[in-house]
């Protein structure tokens, strides 16, 4: 689909129940809000996330986050990362984002998800993460989907490598399935990881919480470019700044009949 088109019902029966096609000329307070702090968020990451325009703003229809190098409060790069928390959440549904990625040793974007209420199965990690994609830059042609769960932390997940090219020479549309019985993520329309297995553990009694938790709560969105981590590792000589982060659509449905169906 394209922005053209009529996408009210994608073509297997899932309706529309939210989209940010980002045709405003600036990023939409009533849905969006930004994490600000320049704390290494939990990774050892190096960029501030700022609210300034030239880290994230509307161009041609499209959301631009920008990884800049500059010192910025004691920071040596600058980006931003975009959140709904506290605008809109959601239990189970098919997310589409369709993006073009950056790339560059250390360079780190990610579409994900977080549980609105941390206090259901406790903080994180029990409280459980969706990632939709994640990308190394150094491998800029591989993302990734995964989830994170239990006490203590583990994860699993599969990755999607394209067959020439790589994610910032074109768009690309990344999808997840959402359900009660399954997560399943999507490149281009083409499944490359499913999962119907999952549990957590509460972090203050340790006992285990079966599955479907920790994902059968809202979860909200989050965007962000991080500069650095444990996991992508650190900019070099060889990466280039700025990297932008590009994002033509977001359009969420649920089932039309509000049925789910079963796992496939």
């Amino acid at each position: 689909m394209t922005k053209n088109n009529n996408y009210q019902i994608s073509d297997n029966g899932w309706k529309l129940i939210w989209n940010e096609e980002f045709d405003g000329p600036e990023i939409d307070l009533t849905r969006w809000d930004y994490d600000i702090d320049g704390h290494g968020w939990g990774n050892n990451e190096l960029q501030y996330y700022t609210r300034e325009a030239r880290n994230a703003f509307i161009e041609d229809s499209k959301l631009v986050i920008k990884a800049i190098k500059e010192e910025y409060e004691g920071s040596p790069y600058t980006s931003a990362k975009l959140v709904t928390r506290g605008k809109v959440d959601w239990l189970y549904g098919r997310f589409e984002i369709r993006a073009k990625l950056p790339y560059g040793q250390g360079i780190w974007p990610a579409f994900w998800m977080m549980s609105t209420d941390m206090q259901v199965h406790g903080d994180w990690p029990s409280a459980g993460e969706i990632d939709i994609m994640e990308m190394c830059g150094h491998e800029p042609n591989k993302v990734h989907g995964t989830l994170h769960m239990g006490n203590p932390h583990f994860y699993k997940g599969d990755c999607f490598t394209l067959a020439e090219g790589k994610f910032a020479d074109d768009f690309h549309t990344f999808t997840i399935d959402w359900t009660p019985t399954q997560m399943r993520w999507y490149i281009d329309g083409e499944l490359f990881y499913k999962s119907s297995e999952w549990y957590t553990r509460e972090i203050e009694t340790s006992a285990i919480e079966p599955f479907p938790a920790p994902f059968n709560k809202p979860f909200y969105l989050m965007l962000n470019l991080a500069v650095g981590g444990n996991w992508p590792g650190y900019p070099d000589a060889t990466t280039v700044f700025p990297q932008t982060l590009e994002v033509d659509y977001i359009r969420i449905y649920q089932p039309e009949d509000g049925i789910y169906g079963p796992a496939i």
